[in-house]
């Protein structure tokens, strides 16, 4: 539980709900009667009230996270916050809800508008349904709704008879407020809100207790779109979401009147939402004003005005010490070499430019499968009562690079686990190429590393014919260099340990890549060199994924799994862009 402060800048706060409110009466000016979709959360009360940073400093022992930084983000602006892992993005959001402070300057925020706060790691949730869960996070309504209930089974309750006056008296008063805020409409929100982030009904009614991870991330993002706070702080809010529903949040964002400070590894996201970048660079904090393909083409801008600075300069002071040193036994030039000394004194000397390095590493050719792949006869699959394939026919042939669309329970991960011989089919057989090698990424790929070992020992073991430099370079190319070779492999993020596996699985390539979801926590430079290296593989592919840089970059033909049980699959022969252009839209069933 978060702790109350009276200063500006501060806020009240509950850690499990991820909804930091900063001040009950502008709460109830939030809700309104209005849907999900017209949502007007920022009050005409703090619509000119901003949220500033002024020159702060902050030092982690010897690492300088920021140095004289400044930036503010004002009302409905939608805000991209981008920087290398590590440079203090997630540093800058908890300073702005309080967790943190500044060891210099100062960070206003004003005490009348409302933060909520999305972060990737979540609280334990249990004991209730996934609506209630997210209705109990939803700030001062969610309250008011929770204890509605209460008194409801309080007035049923025959033991509390002496209590009755009390308890009408003090329904009548929650009632009322919660009437006046729009409570009536809340589960309704609730239900919308919870659908656009991928839940079906007997979900949303269900246990959230015996939800995975990731479906619990999503009752907390759940939990602060429902609270529609003025201030919404995202920090990568894609990471757990599919397709579908990451173009209902865009969708929701860009109707969104308050503001917005979010970090994405998802280009497309951040493009479309987006209308302004704050890049960390060194410490500092530089706004660009236009979303990540504009900052990514003026900062690229920028880069080469301060390298022909730099250059200028660096030649007119060879210049001027070519005088100097020509001159400077010279009595008749004394006067003027002491003029050109004392010049270039005060002349105030450009860094050098420094650039990011991106490393590349030239991934070797597979050897050659036959022409059929994968054949699927007459496949069946269902779980329980739940039948998800039927009769299915599919052939993939050498060369193609099929991506399975399809919502969520459609049979992606089904497919890839069939294909890839970690599950079964009913019925059916799924018949494997000549001259096949198999690489297959999920989320239990993780399985083939050692916990136990570094990063460093990994690769070595697994390859320990291959020269200390092209191990370095293959590390180096999904993002492990200097001393990240030397974490175990037991505290790598997620994001670490996709990377460590893809980069396994590359350095000696299969030529039928199986890919499920290989891109999730991936940062962008990553993700680019992953598409950059496999746009020139030339095996073949069958992969699931959300990030439609991957879709669009790598893809040649579409699977379109149904929606509708017993509905034949929609097989595809382009790429998903052309794909796009022919159904009209991103997604099964999601139209834009």
């Amino acid at each position: 539980m978060l702790s109350a402060r009276e200063d500006a800048g501060s806020f009240t706060g509950d850690a499990e709900s991820h909804l930091c409110v900063l001040s009950a009466s502008v709460v109830q000016l939030l809700f309104s009667r209005r849907g999900i979709r017209n949502a007007a959360p920022a009050s005409r009360v703090v619509s000119t009230l901003m949220i500033s940073l002024s020159k702060i400093s902050k030092q982690y022992g010897r690492q300088l996270v920021f140095v004289d930084a400044s930036f503010q983000l004002n009302p409905g602006e939608r805000a991209g916050l981008v920087g290398p892992n590590g440079s203090g993005k997630t540093t800058l959001f908890r300073m702005i809800v309080g967790e943190e402070s500044a060891d210099d300057g100062d960070v206003s925020v004003p005490k009348k508008i409302t933060i909520g706060y999305f972060r990737q790691d979540i609280e334990e949730m249990s004991g209730r349904s996934v609506l209630d869960e997210a209705i109990a996070g939803s700030g001062r309504l969610g309250d008011l709704h929770h204890e509605l209930e209460a008194l409801q089974n309080a007035m049923s309750d025959h033991d509390r008879l002496d209590e009755m006056d009390k308890i009408l008296d003090r329904f009548g008063h929650v009632q009322e407020d919660y009437s006046h805020l729009g409570g009536y409409e809340l589960e309704a929100r609730a239900r919308e809100v919870l659908h656009g982030l991928g839940f079906e009904d007997d979900r949303i009614d269900g246990d959230v207790g015996a939800l995975s991870g990731g479906w619990k991330m999503r009752v907390a993002m759940g939990k602060v779109l429902l609270g529609r706070p003025d201030v919404l702080l995202m920090d990568e809010p894609t990471n757990h979401l599919d397709i579908e529903s990451i173009i209902w949040l865009e969708d929701f964002l860009k109707r969104y009147e308050g503001s917005l400070l979010m970090t994405s590894h998802d280009r497309e996201f951040m493009n479309r939402v987006v209308t302004k970048i704050v890049e960390i660079d060194e410490g500092d904090l530089v706004t660009y004003s236009g979303n990540y393909e504009f900052y990514e083409r003026e900062r690229a801008i920028r880069e080469t005005n301060r390298e022909a600075a730099y250059a200028r300069q660096q030649s007119m002071l060879a210049k001027e010490q070519r005088f100097i040193d020509r001159f400077a036994a010279h009595a008749a030039k004394a006067a003027q070499v002491q003029s050109r000394v004392k010049a270039l004194d005060k002349i105030e000397k450009l860094e050098p430019p420094k650039k990011r390095k991106t490393m590349k590493f030239d991934f070797r050719r597979p050897s050659r499968s036959g022409d059929d792949v994968v054949t699927l006869k007459d496949v069946s699959k269902a779980y329980g009562k739940r039948s998800i394939y039927e009769d299915f026919d599919f052939l993939i042939r050498r060369g193609e690079r099929w991506c399975v669309m399809g919502k969520n329970g459609a049979g992606k991960s089904t497919l890839l686990k069939m294909v890839s011989g970690a599950v079964e089919p009913d019925g059916g057989n799924v018949r494997l190429g000549a001259s096949l090698k198999m690489g297959y990424f999920s989320q239990q790929a993780f399985d083939v590393l050692d916990p136990n070992l570094t990063v460093w020992e990994q690769i070595q073991k697994d390859f320990p014919l291959e020269s200390i430099g092209t191990l370095r370079s293959l590390l180096g190319a999904f993002q492990f260099s200097g001393d990240e070779v030397e974490k175990k492999i037991r505290s790598l993020s997620g994001g670490e340990r996709s990377r460590l596996v893809l980069a396994r699985m590359l350095l000696d390539p299969p030529n039928f890549l199986v890919l499920d979801e290989p891109t999730n926590h991936l940062d962008l430079a990553t993700k680019e060199m992953l598409v950059e290296a496999l746009h020139d593989f030339e095996g073949t592919m069958l992969f699931v994924s959300h990030d439609r840089m991957f879709l669009r970059g790598l893809s040649n033909r579409v699977l379109e799994l149904p929606e509708e049980r017993g509905a034949a699959p929609r097989v595809f022969g382009g790429s998903y862009v052309e794909y796009v252009s022919d159904s009209g839209h991103e997604a099964p069933g999601v139209h834009t």
